[in-house]
Formats: C-alpha cells, sequence, structure tokens
C-alpha cells in the first residue's frame, strides 16, 4: 500500500526553462553557461552550491571571476540562476494539498539556497501559503549534502523522513533518478513532459 507520495520539484511541480537561465548568464557575460548549467544536474560552482558543498556567498564568489564585466551584483546573478524557474501552476499546489488528505507529502529536489529562498519561496506564495504548508517534509540536495541519483540523498530521505520505500512512491522527471529510486526499493513513476502528477498517480494506483 503506498502511504507516502514524493516528489521532485523542477519539471514535475515546478516548470522550468534552462535555455532561458543559460541566456541571462550569457546577457551578464557568462561564455561557459551552456556547459554549467545542465537540465538534470549542474557542473563547477553550481554543482557545489547544490550539493551543499559551497553557500551562496561563495558561490558569488566563485561565479563573479566567471563573467566578462565589472561590477555584477550578488543580485544580478542571482536574477540569472532564477530565470531557470517559469513557475507553478496554482491547479498543482491545489492537488499537493488534497492528496495530504490520503498521503504524507514529501519534496525531494536537487536545489541550492539561492533559488529555495528566492523565486521556488515566491512561486510556493501564490495561495497566501508558505513551502512548507504543502508537504509533511522538504528534502534538499544542499542540506543533505548529496544529491540525486546517489543512494545517500534516497537514504537521508528514508531516516529523516522516517520513510519506508516500499510505501512510497516517487516521481521524477529524470529517468536516471527514477531507475535509481527504483534499486533502492522506492515505487517510482517518470514525469515527462506535458504529464501531471495527479494522472500519473491514478495510472499507478489501476495497474496495481
Amino acid at each position: 500500500m503506498i502511504k507516502n507520495l514524493l516528489f521532485d520539484l523542477g519539471g514535475v511541480i515546478m516548470d522550468l526553462d534552462r535555455d532561458r537561465c543559460v541566456r541571462a548568464f550569457e546577457r551578464l557575460g557568462m561564455k561557459d553557461a551552456d556547459d554549467f548549467l545542465g537540465v538534470y544536474g549542474q557542473k563547477g560552482a553550481f554543482l557545489a552550491l547544490e550539493s551543499g558543498e559551497i553557500d551562496a556567498d561563495e558561490f558569488h564568489a566563485q561565479v563573479r571571476p566567471m563573467i566578462d564585466r565589472e561590477n555584477v551584483s550578488d543580485e544580478e546573478i542571482d536574477a540569472a540562476f532564477n530565470e531557470f524557474l517559469i513557475g507553478i501552476p496554482v491547479h498543482r499546489l491545489e492537488s499537493l494539498r488534497e492528496l495530504r488528505r490520503d498521503y504524507k507529502v514529501y519534496l525531494l529536489s536537487n536545489t541550492n539556497p539561492i533559488m529555495v529562498n528566492g523565486k521556488i519561496a515566491e512561486e510556493f506564495r501564490k495561495e497566501g501559503r508558505e513551502m512548507a504548508d504543502y508537504f509533511d517534509g522538504i528534502f534538499t540536495s544542499y542540506e543533505a549534502k548529496c544529491c540525486k541519483p546517489g543512494k545517500a540523498i534516497f537514504d537521508y530521505t528514508e531516516k529523516v523522513g522516517g520513510l519506508n520505500p516500499s510505501e512510497t512512491l516517487f516521481f521524477d522527471d529524470s529517468q536516471s533518478n527514477v531507475d535509481a529510486a527504483r534499486s533502492y526499493g522506492f515505487n517510482s513513476v517518470l514525469v515527462r513532459p506535458g504529464d501531471e502528477f495527479t494522472t500519473l498517480l491514478e495510472e499507478f494506483k489501476k495497474s496495481l
């Protein structure tokens, strides 16, 4: 029996546009933005921030020399980074609230403090609530200091959240993350572009 729903954020709850982020950094003067910003994972300082190896201040310090322009502010760097995030449709926020009537609902995301404290927090306030109001637990890569698809972050989520993988259904838009979760004992569903997690949940239930 599925008791817990474990959601990735980007590509599942929140819509993304990687190319928009790349263009924003290019406009700031970063020549290699396309190489550092992956769809499912980052490189260099971006990965170090996401995995909790460095904080936001150190991230700014490492990124600034990559930008071919003087006097780029922290705020400009953060604004460009947040261009990765399009937003969360209100109907998905409503769905999360409704699902909590029947399930424990958790978030497991490769993300960073700049986005979480910026655009992500802003999007979760659309209904006058806070991000924490939609979940029974929130697990982020930068706090766990490890990223999906590594086993460590799933172990962290299992331990801190008290989750039984066999009773948990995981939704992610990355096939490698879905495959990894299955290998660790989680029930898992791939969310493709255009999919809604509510529809996938119903399809999963019918397949049991």
